[in-house]
């Protein structure tokens, strides 16, 4: 029935649009445009797509953002002041989701990667103005045969794998004026948030967070080396070390937390906090460790210093880079895992690049980069 439904949406889409649409070119600008853009992917890729919205806002003051994506992205960009609408996604209903889409009267939308139900509800939508990226320098498995034959019909903007994703989405802006190279990510949380998280964080000396866990599994470096820097943390700089996670991730915080020394300072505040206390949490830490997983992109946004041990993942396309963001990439011919694809790669390797990175070099950027914190 799923599959049915997919082709009648596909030849309803194709053959109305033929005769009603053609496709679009760069229009004069307004002073208050309505902007859609949709972000489907995971927390992380929302974070990074921020600079889009403030983008739009420095451009057009008077502008009105919304945004689609999933449930738990809508709490992380709650608060966020360039935002103005959020419409959640759910694929069970697409319809609804259309509707709510028609009834923005947008002018100008966008889709932040390729995928076919996206970009054909938001053609349905009829929207006057809408550009789709294009992928260059790779393969993706997401810009499928289907959502070619859409992107015809819309403004095409290349997509560059390999480079960094947070600037290649801002080209997708373009079409409307809008032409920056600022990739600042932005997020913001409440008062009650802060005040919530106020009782884990107050007169703690040094906090480091670590999370164990990512939101996909595969990359995860081991708990028990997780346990490691823990312990090299608490004895040799002092810091109280905080575990962070969701309520699916006890299983990994309980290796770690199993894992440590006797007189390593830690708090286990997995599954405690949700994702606006997470966010008021994160930004209070003096450092932050983990995979290349959301929570550390929170802690750029917040300007927390990062470690990001990136194992499979590109380390160019989307990892924070600075002199208070570190990457740790492992021994590998290549990463294997992308922003536009993380769905076709070889298993094996995939976990070895994730388990391979040494504690002691993770040790060693931790005492660079404690004493880079200190001087400045």
């Amino acid at each position: 029935m799923k599959i049915f439904f997919r082709i009648v949406l596909i030849l309803a889409t194709c053959y109305f649009l033929s005769y009603f649409r053609q496709k679009p070119k760069n229009q004069p600008r307004v002073n208050s445009p309505k902007v859609l853009i949709i972000q489907l992917a995971k927390l992380g890729d929302m974070v990074c797509t921020t600079p889009m919205f403030r983008a739009v806002k420095k451009t057009y003051p008077e502008a009105r953002i919304t945004v689609v994506g999933n449930v738990v992205n809508k709490e992380l960009l709650a608060g966020n002041r360039d935002v103005d609408e959020y419409i959640v996604w759910d694929k069970k209903y697409p319809f609804s989701i259309l509707n709510d889409i028609k009834k923005g009267k947008f002018d100008f939308g966008c889709v932040t990667a390729p995928g076919f139900d996206a970009l054909s509800l938001i053609l349905l939508a009829n929207i006057p103005m809408i550009s789709a990226p294009r992928i260059e320098n790779g393969w993706s498995p997401y810009e499928t045969r289907s959502y070619r034959l859409l992107r015809k019909l819309v403004i095409a903007k290349p997509h560059r794998m390999r480079s960094y994703a947070p600037r290649e989405y801002l080209k997708l802006l373009e079409p409307i004026g809008v032409f920056t190279d600022d990739t600042k990510k932005h997020l913001y949380y409440s008062e009650k948030a802060a005040e919530s998280v106020s009782v884990f964080i107050d007169g703690v000396d040094f906090p480091v967070g670590i999370s164990p866990s990512a939101g996909n599994r595969i990359k995860q470096w081991p708990a028990e080396k997780f346990s490691s820097v823990a312990d090299h943390l608490s004895d040799k700089h002092k810091a109280t070390v905080v575990i962070i996670g969701g309520p699916n991730d006890n299983e990994e915080a309980n290796v770690m937390f199993n894992h440590l020394g006797h007189d390593t300072r830690v708090i286990n505040l997995v599954g405690r906090l949700n994702i606006e206390e997470t966010k008021a949490f994160i930004s209070k830490l003096k450092l932050f460790i983990s995979a290349d997983t959301g929570p550390i992109y929170i802690a750029e946004a917040f300007g927390v210093p990062t470690i990001d041990i990136v194992g499979p993942v590109d380390e160019n396309e989307q990892p924070p880079i600075s002199r208070f963001h570190k990457v740790i990439v492992p021994s590998r011919k290549g990463p294997e895992l992308f922003v536009m694809n993380a769905r076709v790669y070889d298993t094996e390797e995939v976990k070895r690049q994730a388990k391979c990175t040494p504690v002691s070099i993770v040790n060693n950027e931790i005492d660079l980069l404690i004493s880079d914190i200190i001087k400045q």
